[in-house]
Formats: structure tokens, sequence, C-alpha cells
């Protein structure tokens, strides 16, 4: 074994330096129509209403002459709109007031403006500015206790936020002071102060449900000048309304004052910050005048998991404008006008559009999963030569699979793509808390074989409901049979369309492709050997599954300076925190993660026909009863390895900040890395794990709908049909739920938009541990009969539906609700309405 890690360590040696690459610039930019005035302004109110952009209000120096020249600063209230990116600015109003350098905010009711100055006084004043029927209004809204001037502000959900700023023109010190506004209530509240000193042209931002202060500069009055000096920051600060506590991040590496603001967030995880003064030439811009070489242009991307900044390209031009607002429209970031040297305005407005990344896959790559392709194919056609044309082959393989194999497939079928993605990227972003989730299977794993394993081997079922119908009644066997297709059925669309995304995006295939073929491939060879072709199939994807992240994870710790390096960062970072002590039933403290798991394992391995029957298809119950052993030993060692590859993940990226992908998710992590840092080959094996992750879970989910659809519906209202009838329908099935799926795939990709999905799964899944009571108290409760089971499992899945829209309990909990609620429920049913014994 030593050996072997000594040869695999300079193999990765060789190839790791040609893997790392700085990131590009995450962001296109290009002109929109400049404002209609030839000078421009500095401290605008702008933002979006009803999709045009407006811009309002600010200052300048008439003729750009500068503080030096004759001219006064003079203060404007005009208010331009430009209702497409191809259109032209109108004049549409004004403001209350000839103001500027407030803080202004898109939100769903208009733009929200916020104090501001005129050179003489500071206003605290709060009004929305809307645009509607071709005119701007304003309506007021509760004014903030202070006036308030040059502050920072966000809008985090449904609350906005600022801090700092000053209150009057001739103030020498800046506040600390910090408020929250809530949009439904429509008041302040003031919160707790900045840490330190207060602050002026501080970067707001929101993200990572936080709110962030960004640089800034302090104010301080110097007694021998009787001048009032800055002294820039680079100090950065977090707040996290939850706990209602500050916390100082990453400094900057330089300041960033009077950014546009707020910052640009990007993906899920990531601040942009276009520019900024840091103050090198603030003593001297009296001297330099129209020589001063301008402000930063430098674009600094602050990523919230790994707690880091890095650069991300430049601003084009190279004079990135300062004290104005940074605004989203139509999916792109704005900066309108501003000041590109110290009294300097321009007209210039400005769009950069997101950049969508791809990774490098490379002919190598498409080699190595062209043969993983092969395997799968050449498994299938071996199958299907030696198939009968009988139920009892397509749907358990003629239980000749031996145990180990269908062990492993129990373990592929419920290791998804969504999970090869999903626990490295929650150990990324966060700990180790969920690590004894998967472990709960070892402790579920003796119930199963002591309790349920031998009822339904003795009954010689086919479909897990079919237990159902024998201890209660042909409906319930129906419901229980009903509910466990609508959610495969559903779940079948997005587990091909969310891994098909990811691949899309890593590989460069184009997204309808990506899902057509892999539906294709896995619905082919399903239809043609059944259960055993799945089960083989999925022996193999296990192996190439497993083998990619086992590579994958030698490899970042390589690139992070080795195992050691990697275990001593993150332990210093509390990246192996396991344990949340307490009792709280909301949050994920230990005996939640324990227990709640504990009962989702329960109703994993003894209502999900996907898992159960894997066990049926071996010859003999002791088979089936190590197939069981053998997929629950397995998940601990594959957990602790995705568990690794995470925090990992999270080592390497803290590293080298620069090479993250500012646009993407938190989930698209795993696959970003395997994409743009693993040399050809290794990449095209690890991507080959994910189409096996997402082959399997897809295989897995037509067989088993097919079987229950033939055995719950077909065979119960067509009784008297044949076995081969019965096996065909089993094969149309299939086929048509290939179909499906890739309708409900495609659908999503016209959507745009997977929220709807999101609640469907969300509502549908309720069902979930509701079936699993009937399983639980079937056997565990005799004194239940029909009526009061099915009375039990819609009144615990109504009140699963109130726990859930309310939050009553953690997430981990619902199966618990579900079980314990269909039981109880079916109990007492029973007792008030007995049946004759």
């Amino acid at each position: 074994m030593s050996r072997f890690l000594f040869v695999l360590t300079i193999f990765l040696h060789t190839l790791v330096s040609n893997a790392q690459q700085a990131g590009r610039s995450p962001l296109i930019w290009k002109d929109l129509p400049p404002l209609p005035d030839a000078v421009g302004f500095a401290g605008v109110y702008a933002g979006v209403s009803n999709g045009a952009l407006i811009v309002a209000g600010g200052a300048n120096f008439p003729g750009n002459a500068g503080p030096w020249g004759a001219a006064p600063k003079t203060w404007y209230d005009a208010v331009f709109v430009l209702e497409n990116p191809l259109g032209s600015w109108k004049k549409a109003g004004k403001l209350p007031r000839a103001m500027g350098y407030g803080i202004s905010l898109t939100t769903p009711e208009g733009i929200f403006c916020l104090g501001g100055a005129d050179g003489s006084h500071h206003y605290s004043q709060a009004f929305f500015l809307q645009w509607k029927n071709g005119q701007v209004t304003t309506t007021p809204l509760p004014a903030l206790p202070v006036p308030l001037a040059y502050a920072s502000g966000a809008l985090l959900g449904d609350k906005i936020y600022v801090a700092g700023g000053t209150s009057t023109p001739s103030d020498t010190l800046a506040l600390s002071r910090f408020w929250e506004f809530d949009l439904h209530q429509k008041q302040w509240t003031e919160l707790p102060a900045l840490p330190g000193n207060g602050r002026i042209l501080a970067v707001g931002g929101a993200q990572d449900s936080r709110f962030f202060v960004l640089s800034g500069a302090e104010l301080h009055y110097n007694a021998i000048t009787g001048a009032v000096q800055r002294t820039y920051l680079k100090e950065c600060l977090a707040y996290n309304p939850a706990s209602k506590t500050w916390k100082r991040i990453a400094d900057l590496p330089h300041a960033v004052a009077a950014a546009p603001s707020p910052a640009y967030a990007a993906g899920q995880s990531h601040l942009l910050v276009v520019g900024g003064d840091d103050g090198v030439h603030a003593q001297r811009v009296m001297e330099l005048r129209e020589k001063h070489p301008g402000f930063q242009s430098e674009i600094m991307a602050y990523h919230s998991i790994t707690d880091t900044w890095a650069p991300f390209g430049v601003f084009p031009g190279g004079k990135a404008p300062v004290t104005t607002p940074l605004v989203t429209w139509n999916g792109q970031l704005v900066i309108p006008s501003g000041e590109i040297q110290p009294g300097i305005r321009t007209p210039r407005i400005i769009a950069g559009s997101p950049e969508v990344s791809t990774g490098t896959f490379n002919g190598i790559d498409w080699g190595v999963v062209a043969i993983y392709f092969l395997l799968v194919l050449g498994i299938s056609i071996y199958v299907s030569r030696k198939m009968s044309a009988s139920t009892d082959d397509f749907f358990l393989g003629g239980q000749n699979i031996p145990w180990w194999a269908a062990g492993l497939s129990i373990f592929g079928s419920k290791l998804s793509a969504l999970t090869f993605i999903a626990i490295p990227a929650k150990t990324y972003a966060t700990d180790w808390v969920y690590i004894f989730a998967n472990a709960m299977i070892v402790v579920v794993a003796p119930i199963v074989i002591w309790f349920f394993l031998p009822y339904f081997r003795k009954l010689k079922i086919t479909s897990v409901y079919e237990y159902l119908a024998f201890r209660f009644s042909k409906t319930v066997k129906l419901v229980g049979s009903l509910t466990f297709v609508v959610f495969q059925v559903g779940r079948l669309g997005i587990v091909i369309y969310l891994p098909a995304l990811v691949l899309s995006t890593v590989t460069g295939m184009n997204l309808m492709l990506c899902i057509v073929l892999t539906s294709l491939i896995t619905t082919a060879y399903t239809i043609s050997g059944g259960i055993e072709a799945v089960v083989w199939t999925e022996v193999m994807q296990v192996g190439v599954l497993l083998g990619g992240a086992f590579v994958s994870l030698f490899f970042i710790a390589h690139a992070s300076g080795g195992f050691d390096a990697l275990f001593g960062q993150a332990g210093n970072a509390g990246k192996f925190h396991m344990v949340n002590n307490g009792w709280a039933i909301t949050e994920p403290v230990l005996w939640v993660v324990l227990v709640g798991n504990f009962l989702t394992q329960i109703v994993t391995y003894t209502s999900d026909q996907v898992v159960v029957q894997r066990y049926l298809t071996t010859p003999t119950e002791a088979e089936a009863r190590r197939s069981v052993w053998t997929n629950a030993f397995l998940v601990i060692p594959a957990t602790l390895i995705f568990f690794l590859v995470g925090t990992a993940l999270w080592v390497y990226f803290k590293q080298s900040p620069h090479l993250l992908n500012p646009m993407a998710r938190t989930d698209d992590i795993f696959p970003w890395f395997i994409s743009t840092q693993l040399p050809a080959g290794l990449r095209g094996l690890v991507i080959a794990g994910l189409f096996a992750a997402t082959m399997s879970t897809i295989s897995s989910s037509m067989n088993s709908i097919a079987t229950v659809v033939t055995t719950g519906f077909f065979q119960h209202f067509v009784p008297h049909s044949s076995d081969l009838q019965r096996f065909r329908f089993a094969r149309y099935t299939t086929l048509v739920l290939g179909a499906a799926g890739i309708g409900i795939a495609v659908w999503l990709v016209f959507m745009e938009n997977n929220s709807i999905w999101d609640q469907y799964l969300k509502l549908i899944g309720i069902s979930g541990g509701c079936l699993a009571g009937m399983f639980v108290a079937g056997i565990f409760v005799p004194s239940i009969h029909s009526t009061g089971v099915l009375a039990g499992f819609f009144l615990s899945a109504v009140l699963l539906y109130f726990v859930q829209a309310n939050g009553w309990v953690h997430f981990f909990l619902y199966p618990g609700v579900g079980i314990f609620g269909c039981v109880i429920f079916g109990w007492l049913i029973s007792k008030a309405f007995p049946r004759p014994s």
C-alpha cells in the first residue's frame, strides 16, 4: 500500500503544475448609452424600477473644472430613465431636492433612497423612487432617526441594512451606528454598532445570509492644521442577523473606499468590488490636479466560505469610477457615471455581464468516458442474451444475484450524482456535523434484517408494496404504490436535469445532448437487461465512482501540501467539527442528527422499492442479509472519502482563491475542480464517475417504477394477464419512463428555474415518512387495521405539511414525524372504530 501511495504521489507531482491556472475575469464589459450630460455626476441615486434603469441627483463641478477651478460644486435633482439597453435616456421628473451621496438600493417595491447631502446639510429622509406608466414617482418612507450621508448599505432578504456615514458636513468623526429597515413593517431598528471606529464611504454587501461592510475611511480632526483627515481602511466586517453579532473577516490587500456599492453578489459565495480609492494619492489631490492617475482599476473578489480575497481582472479603460452605486439590471451589473479622478466626473454607463466559465475537456477525457459507456453497453448486451422473457428475470434477476453484487447495487442506487456533488460541497462550505447521517445505516441494518427482511422474503413479493395488500388491503397497496410512483417520476426528471447541467458546464457538451445521451443509454440497458443489467452496471459504476473520488482526494491533498498540511489547516479552522451540543429541536444538534437519520434510514431501507428490490434478488435470505451488511459497511469508508474531498477542496481553494469560479453555485465546487484542475485522463475518469452516479440513479428508479406499476396497477386491473404480457408491459413502461424523464428534464431547461420543482418535491416528499409508517404499523402494531392505517397515512401527511411550513422541527426529523404520526393516528382510529379480529 505504501509503495502504491508513493507512486501515486510522484504521478500527481508531475501533473499538478500543469493543472493550476489563474482564474479569468468573470465579467464581459460593454458600454450602455451615456448619460445626457457632458460632465456626469458623482453620488447619484440609481437602481431599477419596473425594468427601467434610473439615475438621479448627484453633484459635479461644471465643465469638470475640479475643486481647484472657479466653478463651485453644484448639486442636481434631475431624474433620468433608460427603459432598455438599446434605447436612449429621457429626463423624467425630479428628486424632492437637489442632493447626492445617499444610499440607493433596488427592491421589489422600487428604488429605496435614503439620506444624502447638498453641501450645507445632510438629510434623514427615505423614499421609494418608482417608474410607473411613463413617469417617476416618489413614495415617502419613515425617515432615519439621524441625518446621514456617505454611508453604506445593502438589501438582504426583506431587510435593508445601513452602516456608518456622517450626520453633518462638519463632522470630525464618522458614525459607527448601524440600522435595519424592515420592508414589510416599514420601520427602523438600531442594531449593535460597528466594532471599532466609525467609517464613511465603505462598500456594503449582502451574501451568504450576512451583511458586509468593506473598507471605507475613518475621519480624524487634525488640531494643528484644523482639517479633517482620512485614514483609508483595509479592514472588513460581516454581520450575522441570526446571532446579531459582528465578525472581522479577512482584510483587503488595499483599501477600496468609495468603490461602487453595494458589492456585486456573484454566485452563492462571492462579493465583487470594482475599483475603489486606496488613498495612496489622497494627500496630493490639489498638487496633482488633472494629472492624478485615477483610482484603483482592479476587481477584487471576496469568498465568504474560505474568507479570502483574490483579484479577478481589471475595469475596462483603466479608470474605474468611485462614489456611485452599483446596480444589477437584466442580470448584469451596471456602474452609472461616477468620479474617475478627484473632482472629475464621467457620463459613461458601463455594464458587466457574468461570463459562464466552462472547464477543459479534451480527447483523452472523452476517450476515458467512451470506454466507460462501452463497458455499460457490453454488460447490458451480455445480460440481455441470457435473460428469459419473464417478469421474474426482469424484476428480480431470477433471484440469482450474488449477495456482494446486490450489496454494491444497493449502495450505488442510493449514491446519486447529486450526492456525489452535494456531500463534498456541504463539507467544503461547513464542517462534519452531518458525518453521522450516513453512519446510522449500521444501526438500522440489524432492524431491517431481523424484522422486515423475513416478512418480505417469506411472502415472495416482487414489489415491497405487495406486503401492504397481505397485511391490510389492496386499497392500502394501491395508495402506497401510487405514492412511490408519483414521487419517483418527479424525482426522475430532477436527477436527469441537475447532473446534466453540471456535466454540460464542466465538459462543454450541449445540455440537451447531455440529457438525451445519458437517458437513452440508461433506458436501453434497463429495458434490455432488466434488474440484472441494472445491478451489474451499478457494480461497475460504484468502482468508477469511488475510484474517481479516491484519486481526486489524493490529487487535492498533494496540491495542498500533503495530508499533514491538509489536516492541520482544516483542523485549525474547525472544519472537522462534528458535534453540536444542546437539545434544540430545530437545529442540527447531535441528538437530532442521530435520531433523525436513524428514522430516515428506516424509511429508505423498509419502504423504498429501489432498495428493497435489491435484497429480493438474492437466492436466499442469508445472502440477502449479507447484501444489507455489505451496503452498510461500504457506506462508512465512502462517506469518509466524500467528506474528506470536501474538506480538502476548502484547503485547496483557501490557498488558491484565484482559481475559484465567482459565478458558480457552492454545489458546483467539486465538478469545477475536476474540470479545471485535474489533468487529462484523470479528469475523464472522475467525470465518468459522475455519469456513473447519474445513470445508476436513473436505471434504479426506472426499473423500480416499472416493477411497482406492473405489480401494483397492471396486475390489479388486468388480473388474468399472462406473465409474458406483464413482461412486455414492464418493458414498455420503462421506455415511457425514459421518455418522460427526458421530457421533464428538457422542460426544466426551458423553465430556467427549478424552484417550482423544489416545491413539488418538498410537498410530495412529505409522504416518504408516512409511507414508512404504514410498514412500521403493519409489522409492530397488530391492532391497526386498513382503515386506521389509511387515515393515519393521510393525517400524518397533513401534520407533516404544517410542521414543514412552520419550521417546527429540523428537517432531519421530518421522517420521524411521518412515521410516528402514521402509527399513532392509525392506532387511535383503529381503537375508535374496531373491526372483528
